[in-house]
């Protein structure tokens, strides 16, 4: 009897993923030479992927933060962990608004750039400190949950988790509802996450057919000034945290991958979080600790848009022909580190809060409208580089507290053969 053929080794889902951005890539460029309205046709599919991942979210975070907290009883951790991520969230963030001031006056690219006529009524202002506070708490949770404002969520999960913990032995149905709805939802992911091939190819093909290739090619010396202070932010502030506190690097990176390149490719931390909490867990890092950590990010801890909107706002300055000084550049680096706080992590949200810094420094709004041209793509590097730095941050936090358990080799090999990572 002759032995089996060996079996065909199955692309993993990361390649998948690789393999529908350059398809999406090579499509919009054809439908943008024959015919650009035909992009229109990519975006429902697209758009779907991303509804998809959206009506996750919600159960997820919930789910997972009510079953980790309320079902061990870690309310003093809670509190602990959560003062740790913040010092660490703002530590962070001020460094990348720093490295983007520090990038746009070294490259100066709006030197020599001339604003559009008319840029157009964009309002927006940004948030003070009281609207912020008030944003931390829901009105109604349903809303909350509704309109996916992933703060407000785990702010109501945590007190809910707080009150079921209160009731003892009572509350451990709901507990137990919690944890079933937990797993149901990560099953859930991996369902979803069988589209995802199709929604970024067809986010890519949208893209480029709608706008060319010349997408790319636009104020060029303003997209890499942005990609080269994201990689400066990356090794001069990402790795040296994850040296400092011994995250297994090589692992790290392989876990992230696909999170980081579905963010890349729909320009929506969002459409990357519920990967991201799946396979930072099976990394080592507790539920309750994933659950908690990740989606405060979120809100906090946006890495790759501070720097972003450091960089853009005195780029703007710099096309208007306005020298801001570097007290008023430090002054603006204090407002950004407020008003960032309320930025969602959905498609060019950035952009809003862009429009309320210009407009408190008296610097004009068409600057918004140049930016525009190539705001897609700096969207995808800063996108990526938000998940990949509230991914690190968890796993820092999940170090800081002792807790984490580093998955082996041969766990994290199952998982991929499984489809898990």
């Amino acid at each position: 009897m002759s032995e089996a053929a060996p079996r065909r080794r199955r692309l993993t889902l990361t390649q998948q993923i690789l393999i529908g951005l350059l398809v999406g890539i090579v499509a919009g460029a054809v439908v943008n030479t024959w015919h650009p309205d035909w992009a229109a046709y990519f975006r429902p599919f697209s758009a779907l992927f991303l509804r998809l991942i959206k009506m996750i979210i919600a159960p997820l975070i919930f789910a997972t933060l009510v079953a980790g907290i309320a079902g061990a009883g870690h309310l003093r951790q809670v509190g602990r962990m959560g003062v740790r991520a913040i010092i660490y969230f703002e530590v962070v963030t001020t460094l990348a608004l720093l490295i983007g001031l520090a990038a746009v006056n070294i490259t100066r690219p709006g030197d020599g750039i001339t604003l559009p006529p008319d840029g157009g009524e964009v309002t927006a202002t940004p948030k003070t400190w009281d609207q912020i506070l008030l944003h931390t708490v829901p009105e109604s949770v349903i809303k909350a949950m509704a309109e996916g404002d992933v703060l407000q969520i785990v702010v109501f999960s945590i007190f809910f988790a707080i009150a079921l913990s209160l009731l003892g032995e009572k509350g451990q149905p709901v507990v137990r509802l919690c944890e079933l709805v937990s797993e149901t939802m990560f099953k859930f992911t991996n369902i979803v996450m069988h589209y995802a091939p199709i929604g970024v190819g067809a986010a890519m093909a949208y893209t480029v057919g709608h706008g060319g290739l010349g997408v790319l090619y636009n104020l060029a010396w303003l997209v890499a000034t942005l990609y080269m202070a994201l990689i400066v932010l990356i090794l001069g502030v990402f790795l040296p945290a994850a040296l400092m506190f011994k995250v297994p690097i090589r692992k790290f990176i392989k876990a992230v991958r696909e999170p980081a390149v579905i963010a890349f490719s729909t320009t929506s931390s969002e459409a990357a979080l519920p990967r991201a909490m799946e396979v930072l867990e099976r990394l080592g890092v507790p539920r309750r600790i994933v659950a908690f950590v990740l989606p405060l990010g979120y809100s906090f801890n946006l890495d790759g848009s501070t720097l972003y909107l450091s960089l853009a706002a005195v780029f703007v300055a710099q096309a208007a022909g306005v020298e801001l000084s570097i007290g008023q550049q430090i002054t603006m680096l204090l407002t950004l580190m407020l008003t960032s706080k309320g930025v969602a992590g959905v498609p060019r949200a950035s952009l809003v809060i862009l429009a309320g810094t210009l407009a408190s420094y008296n610097l004009p709004l068409a600057g918004i409208t140049l930016i525009l041209g190539v705001d897609e793509l700096m969207d995808m590097a800063r996108t990526m580089t938000n998940v990949i730095g509230n991914c690190l941050a968890t796993v820092i936090v999940a170090k800081w507290e002792g807790e984490f358990k580093e998955a082996s080799d041969s766990e994290l090999a199952d998982a991929a053969a499984r489809g898990e990572v």
